[in-house]
Parts: C-alpha cells; structure tokens; sequence
C-alpha cells in the first residue's frame, strides 16, 4: 500500500511538472527538458559505466545539451540552423578527447558517449517542433504536445493495468518477462479512444490524424520500453536510476518517449505541418 501511495505522488508530481512546463510557456518546457536531458544522460553513462564503459561524462553532458538547445532554439525560430549543424563538429570532437585519454575500450567509449546524446536528447529536442506543428502556417499552440503526453500516459497505464489483470501471454519475454500481448492490446484500445477524446477537445486536428499518431505512439513506445529493458538487462539493474520513487528513474519514465517523439515529428512533417 506504502508503494502504491509514493508511486502514485510521486506520478502526479511529475505530471504536473511536464504539463506546467508546456502550458506556462516555450522557455519553461525548454528548461525543464533540458533538465531532463542532462539527468538522463548522466543516468546512461552510470548505467554503461556497469559494463565497464568509461564515456566522456563531462564532455557527453556538454554534447546532449548543446544538442537539445540548438535544436529547441531552432524550433522556436530564436537561432538560425547554422547553430544546429555545430552539433556535427561537437560529435566529431568526442574522437578527438578519447585520443588523449588511454583507455582500454576508446571506441565502446565514444559510441556510449555520443549515444546518449542522440538516444536522449535529440528526442526531447524534437518534442519543441510539436509544440508549434503549424508554425509554418502562422498558428502556434500547446495542443499537439499536450495530447503526445496524454496519449503516452493513458496507453501506459491501461496496459499495465490490463496485463496486470489479464495477460497470460508474454509479448517479448526474452527482454521484459512483465509485459503481455493483452496489455498491448489494451493500449491500443485505449489509444483509439484517447484519440476520439482529444479529437474533441483539441480540434486542430481531426480523428484520424489523432488515432495515427495515438498507433505511432502505442508502437514505438512500446519498442521504446524494450529497448530500456534490454539496456538494464544487459547491465543487471532493475530500474535506470532513483530519482523518482516508485517510478525508477528518467530512462524508466521517458523510454517511450524517447522513441516515440521522432516517429511523430516525421508524421507531423511530412503529413500535417506542410
């Protein structure tokens, strides 16, 4: 009951947060994920360092945030996109450091130091375009991003309640012996119908472009899940970090995210903000 209590805090915590940050406005989201970013990161390099990976912490830490800035910036149309095509150079520097360091493993260092950067904090960069999808239109709202977290949070938790209840069948057991073909299913119930809801209530765009990106979301959240597990299998820990009680810590929590956000920025792009 106790876990149940700080699980449940500890979620309308963080929620809070994420939807305070989105309504309050671009430099508050922008902050607050670029936290999230940092932590993230910093959660990785703790977990590779289990496999006895010595990334570039400082330096990773640097690139993930250069790379969430740039592009949040360039989003938001404040910097221009020579900014962001620095990253390019700052990916090519990592190379360069490891070369002065004597380390055992130099280029298992370097993939794990640029990884975390292009596995954390290129996808939360990306989340800044859906804040303003028809920008390009002259229109600039909250909706789209409100209704990606709304949509993750829903289909997370049914599938979770609903495997709890009724899953018998092992969806990836391999990697995450906990989650069922009928959670999925569940999830992908629940997303149609968070789709029809949001439909109504964010009417920017209709039904079917909302139940597209609510099945990108169920989809690439999921792989996004196992690819976390995998990372956490491969080191032998249960959950990323602490950070959030109940919870486990950033990866835990934004791993659907993660792959999530650039599958529906390509969505938005090519189908909805041009």
């Amino acid at each position: 009951m106790k876990k149940i209590v700080t699980r449940t805090i500890t979620g309308l915590i963080f929620i809070t947060i994420v939807i305070g940050s989105i309504c309050w406005s671009v430099y508050s989201f922008m902050l607050v994920f670029l936290a999230v970013s940092l932590l993230g990161i910093h959660e990785f390099y703790k977990l590779s360092s289990l496999s006895h990976i010595k990334p570039q912490v400082f330096y990773g830490l640097f690139l993930g945030a250069y790379t969430f800035a740039s592009i949040s910036l360039y989003a938001h149309d404040i910097i221009g996109f020579e900014f962001v095509l620095l990253i390019l150079l700052f990916f090519l520097i990592v190379f360069i450091i490891e070369l002065y360091r004597k380390t055992e493993h130099p280029f298992a260092n370097i993939a794990y130091t640029v990884l975390g950067a292009f596995y954390i904090a290129l996808p939360l960069a990306l989340l800044n375009f859906l804040y303003s999808p028809f920008q390009i239109r002259g229109e600039f709202n909250t909706h789209l991003l409100l209704g990606f977290f709304i949509i993750i949070w829903t289909t997370d938790t049914v599938a979770y309640l609903v495997g709890s209840a009724f899953g018998k069948h092992k969806l990836f057991e391999r990697i995450s012996p906990g989650k069922t073909w009928e959670g999925s299913a569940g999830a992908f119930v629940s997303g149609i119908l968070t789709a029809y809801v949001l439909s109504l209530i964010f009417k920017d765009l209709v039904f079917y472009h909302w139940m597209i990106i609510s099945m990108i979301i169920v989809i690439t959240g999921t792989l996004g899940d196992l690819a976390e597990s995998m990372l956490k299998r491969s080191v032998n820990v249960k959950d990323s970090g602490t950070l959030m009680p109940g919870h486990g810590g950033i990866l835990d929590r934004f791993d659907g995210v993660f792959f999530a956000a650039p599958f529906v920025f390509i969505y938005i792009y090519f189908f909805i903000a041009n």
